[in-house]
């Protein structure tokens, strides 16, 4: 940014007028942003593309089987066995369940069930099973958790425990984990932040002004969000949303360090505080520009995922720090020049102080890099190498229902109920769609698939086509429920003519596992070019890019390696989900290399007067502080997701606030720092920035201009 404009922006009468502008649109966008939810799409469909095979059976049973229908079982638990005087009262609420708001055709009570096969009491006698259909329309998940806790008031049997199972037992206690996770998250999120930030300006004041940013930076971008998912068809779930949150704060902080670091160390150098912020936007704003573009750029980057969730988030997140930077840029600043020196108190920057901090920690540091650089990056390099390793153990196959969360639900222990005693959870089926004229030669081409239920009788859904269901005797979400899955699609499509396709809930879930797998070995690469190509062009120079994208990879691999190890021996998780490498792979590299570029940009910058080396050293003295508060703001905000009790949540935060973490102390300090050492005016090749003779001299420590 041209110092000019910088000034312009924070001039005397124009920082009102910033202000005022902000003010006015967060009041537009906030009264948008709080119907977000409203939008939100959590409906398979909106999950995966239109071509794999369970959306097109969902398309074809569309007008017969109602895609909105949530399958539910109450279980009756009573151990030592149920009376008849039970069975009775429990088909007596059968009869109740079925005047809820919500409830759809016939609700089956056990003896019911038992008449058509489906086992509505176990062997034992111990259980009993309920099946329930509710239907609230395509935007009405958020119902099902009342409509669950009316099921509970009148399910309620002497001695015995009752559990809802099946789609709508997960829902429920889907909602439950998600219950108020908006509110709580970012409440939680900006408690750590302003805690880290204490901490980091060790001022009782200084961390009201990004606090506020970020707050105008959420609300702003939640209501662009709204606008975008109303009118532009972009897909918004639970999970974006979530995420949204946690990156437009952590981000809005980074940004919120960096610009007020370089506004302090002006301060001491301007006496107009109008004129040092112009001076410290016109130095900072580059690097933050070029930051936010490449997380901006590496998000929109999942648009070419099949997952419609993916695809859909990198706009949302992308919109987020589109609009943190532009607030970053204009309202912080306005509000720290309206502010004035005193929000530094205790210690003030005051007209021609030295800086308090010139000899700090990341000097020190440099220091003991210097006299054997290559050492060190060999060393630093091996030690992540091994990190790596932990990949080994990381298991991407997916989670069953039992694993999906971090506690034990409800849900879950009806579905552990159903299994002890032999039953069958008749809410999990593949739906099989075949022409009417080959549907009896299907229907017999799965008699020898083990683990798959007797055909329903088939059902006409057009002149041509017909369909019946199957009932899977494995959890929808386990591996041996996809294995039944693929062992039916390769039945059905064995049947000449046939035209036979096989959906239902587990062939979603199998077929959501595929288009992950397909996006990882896509999207990775696509990231990789894009963010390489942002640095050729800031460094303009070839093999820095290289050595950066090499650390930022390599620091993915260890921290992704570190995580599994942690996954599986210390929070004991089965496995993770398939789209997890691929999410935190995104997160990792988009914001890891944020630190490198703004330690390069100050390499760059001493360069052209110190020589790379003695740059380098003043790069990382500079930038030490304020890029290792960043790194622990944007760690601490992502470890809010762990809060949560859903597993592929809390992987992430954990692994993105790790790799941030090694990004910050470990490769840009070290390993980056050692490499520029040792290479020398090398980096910039094949630019003509450092062949001079200033970087001809052994590297010393130089003062430090900036510490936070």
């Amino acid at each position: 940014m041209h110092r000019q404009i910088a000034g312009k922006l924070t001039g005397r009468v124009t920082k009102w007028l910033v202000l005022a502008a902000w003010i006015l649109i967060v009041m537009v966008a906030g009264s948008f942003a709080s119907k977000l939810t409203d939008v939100q799409n959590n409906e398979a469909a909106s999950w995966l593309p239109g071509s794999a095979e369970s959306t097109k059976v969902a398309d074809e049973l569309s007008d017969t089987v109602d895609p909105n229908n949530i399958p539910t079982l109450v279980v009756y638990d009573k151990p030592g066995g149920l009376s008849d005087a039970d069975l009775a009262a429990i088909s007596e609420q059968a009869g109740e369940i079925s005047t809820i708001d919500g409830v759809t055709g016939k609700v089956l009570d056990p003896a019911a069930l038992d008449s058509v096969g489906m086992g509505g009491v176990s062997e034992d006698g111990e259980v009993a099973v309920t099946t329930v259909t509710f239907n609230f329309g395509s935007n009405g998940w958020a119902d099902i958790p009342d409509a669950a806790d009316e099921i509970r008031e009148i399910a309620k049997i002497d001695g015995a425990t009752v559990h809802l199972a099946g789609y709508g037992g997960q829902a429920a206690d889907a909602a439950e984990a998600f219950e108020g996770i908006d509110t709580n998250l970012i409440l939680a999120t900006f408690a750590v932040v302003i805690i880290i930030l204490l901490f980091t300006y060790r001022s009782p004041i200084l961390w009201l002004l990004p606090i506020v940013s970020a707050a105008f930076a959420y609300m702003v971008s939640g209501g662009v969000v709204y606008l975008l998912a109303k009118y532009a068809d972009l897909t918004v779930n639970g999970q974006s949303q979530s995420i949204l949150g946690i990156l437009v704060i952590g981000a809005g902080t980074d940004y919120a360090l960096l610009l007020t670091a370089r506004y302090r160390e002006e301060l001491r150098r301007h006496e107009d505080r109008h004129e040092a912020m112009a001076f410290a936007l016109h130095r900072a704003a580059p690097a933050i520009l070029a930051s936010a573009a490449t997380v901006v750029v590496g998000l929109l980057c999942l648009v070419f995922a099949d997952l419609n969730s993916t695809a859909g988030l990198g706009p949302v997140l992308a919109v987020g720090v589109a609009v943190t930077f532009l607030v970053m840029v204009t309202l912080l600043p306005a509000l720290l020049v309206i502010a004035g020196r005193w929000m530094f108190w205790p210690i003030r920057p005051t007209f021609g102080s030295d800086e308090p901090n010139s000899s700090g920690f990341w000097s020190r540091v440099g220091t003991r890099i210097s006299p054997h650089p290559r050492r060190v990056w060999v060393v630093t390099a091996g030690l992540l190498v091994v990190a790596c390793f932990g990949l080994f153990t990381l298991n991407t196959s997916g989670l069953s229902t039992e694993d999906t969360y971090t506690k034990e639900f409800d849900s879950i222990k009806g579905q552990k109920v159903l299994v002890e005693h032999g039953m069958v959870d008749n809410s999990n089926t593949v739906q099989v769609v075949a022409d009417t004229d080959q549907v009896e030669a299907v229907e017999a081409s799965l008699a020898g698939v083990d683990g798959l239920g007797t055909p329903t009788p088939a059902q006409p859904i057009s002149d041509s086509r017909s369909y019946f269901e199957a009932t899977i005797n494995e959890d929808i979400s386990s591996t041996a429920a996809f294995d039944i899955v693929e062992a039916t699609r390769d039945a059905v499509h064995a049947v000449d003519g046939a035209g036979a396709e096989v959906g239902g809930g587990s062939a979603f879930y199998l077929d959501t596992k595929v288009a992950s797998n397909r996006d990882n070995q896509v999207i990775i690469p696509i990231v990789l070019i894009v963010v390489f190509l942002i640095l050729v062009l800031l460094l303009r120079a070839l093999v820095a890019p290289l050595i950066l994208m090499a650390t930022v990879v390599l620091s993915f691999g260890a921290a992704l390696g570190l995580s599994a190890l942690l996954f599986e021996y210390v929070f004991g998780f089965a496995g993770s989900d398939p789209g997890f490498p691929l999410f935190a792979f995104v997160f990792l590299v988009a914001l890891g290399i944020d630190y490198n570029i703004f330690l390069m940009t100050r390499v760059r910058e001493e360069t052209v007067l110190h020589g790379t080396r003695q740059g380098s050293l003043i790069a990382l003295g500079s930038t030490g502080g304020v890029i290792t508060s960043a790194g622990l703001v944007l760690a601490a905000t992502f470890l809010v997701l762990g809060t949560i009790p859903f597993v592929f949540l809390a992987e992430l935060g954990v692994a993105v606030a790790l790799g941030v973490l090694l990004d910050t102390m470990i490769v840009r300090s070290v390993l980056v720092t050692a490499i520029n050492l040792d290479l020398g005016e090398k980096i910039w090749w094949p630019s003509k920035l450092d062949q001079g003779p200033a970087d001809t001299s052994a590297p010393t420590p130089a003062p430090v201009t900036t510490q936070v």
